[in-house]
């Protein structure tokens, strides 16, 4: 008997009593919520200074204000998203320290990582995403276009780029790929989109023939502030894609109550038709995203915030 006793204490030691994260979060009326300080436009846009503060907006953000607004609705009192805006690789850091209740930035969802291992993604809320190439010198798009063109049957993505130079950003799923994909490359990895296109502006050496990234953020980009790039394209003028992806909400893996809410989230959002909206309104209008900031975009705790124009720098990558 003695020794059962022992298995049953064993047993109760190995499995803890679970919470309800989502009643944590109505007791302290606030959730914690992580956003990329990088900007991935136009899901999250660099921060903007105003009268009232700092104001951040984007289709992401737009979610995150529809998510708080069920919590109060939810809790019977207001909920206020308390916003983290920190480097895009220290997310998923701080979420598994259980600093933050999620985090959102055109997250793609099931990128093959052990490093993401412990988290869970919600419901899709963007379905057309996935990996894309722009580039800018004319050389490098003639070069992948031939290559394209001559190629017998389905090329593989990684012979199509090979003995070029690529830039990724830290961390993203981009950088996951070019680790998995591309060893045979030289891989510059940037801090920021916008410290690649510095490099590239600067004439660093050495000089990057293509950037890879999510699609929907560079197609935006070359339509929108940098028309000198183009998007990577076949002679049908479809665009080379290199992966599939839909963006999702990020949580600990053990947050099930509050996966099944934001789910239940997106879902009325879709059925009501205010999600294919608020794509729409971000990714097809035209506006100025600082009027956006200042009208309708989320405060964020500066002091916790890496310096605004600070976007870091590019370096080779490490052979694995």
């Amino acid at each position: 008997m003695q020794g059962c006793g022992l298995i049953f204490d064993a047993v109760h030691q190995i499995y803890p009593v679970t919470t309800n994260e989502m009643d944590k979060i109505c007791r302290r009326q606030q959730v914690q919520v992580g956003m990329a300080v990088e900007p991935f436009r136009p899901f999250v846009f660099p921060a903007v200074w105003t009268d009232e503060g700092a104001r951040v907006t984007g289709l992401d953000t737009e979610l995150v204000r529809a998510v708080s607004d069920a919590l109060t609705i939810h809790c019977g009192t207001l909920v206020v998203p308390a916003l983290h805006l920190v480097r895009f690789r220290d997310l998923f850091l701080l979420l598994n320290e259980g600093q933050l209740d999620f985090f959102v930035s055109a997250v793609a969802a099931g990128t093959p990582s052990p490093g993401r291992s412990g988290f869970a993604y919600s419901t899709p809320y963007f379905s057309q995403g996935g990996i894309g190439a722009i580039a800018t010198r004319p050389e490098a798009i003639d070069l992948i276009r031939t290559r394209i063109r001559t190629a017998a049957g389905i090329p593989a993505r990684e012979q199509l780029l090979s003995g070029l130079t690529i830039a990724i950003q830290d961390s993203t799923a981009a950088h996951l790929y070019a680790e998995a994909k591309l060893n045979a490359n030289r891989v510059l990895v940037c801090d920021s989109l916008p410290a690649a296109f510095e490099h590239a502006a600067a004439g660093l050496s050495p000089p990057i023939d293509v950037i890879i990234g999510a699609h929907p953020v560079l197609n935006f980009m070359v339509k929108t502030t940098r028309r000198d790039w183009h998007l990577i394209e076949r002679d049908d003028h479809t665009p080379l894609w290199f992966t599939l992806a839909d963006y999702s909400v990020v949580m600990a893996e053990e947050s099930y109550t509050l996966r099944w809410f934001i789910n239940d989230v997106i879902f009325q959002l879709h059925e009501s038709g205010r999600l294919e909206q608020m794509r729409h309104r971000w990714i097809d209008d035209a506006y100025a995203y600082p009027r956006r900031a200042s009208a309708e975009g989320l405060p964020f705790d500066v002091h916790k915030m890496p310096a605004q124009y600070a976007q870091g720098i590019c370096r080779v990558s490490s052979p694995h």
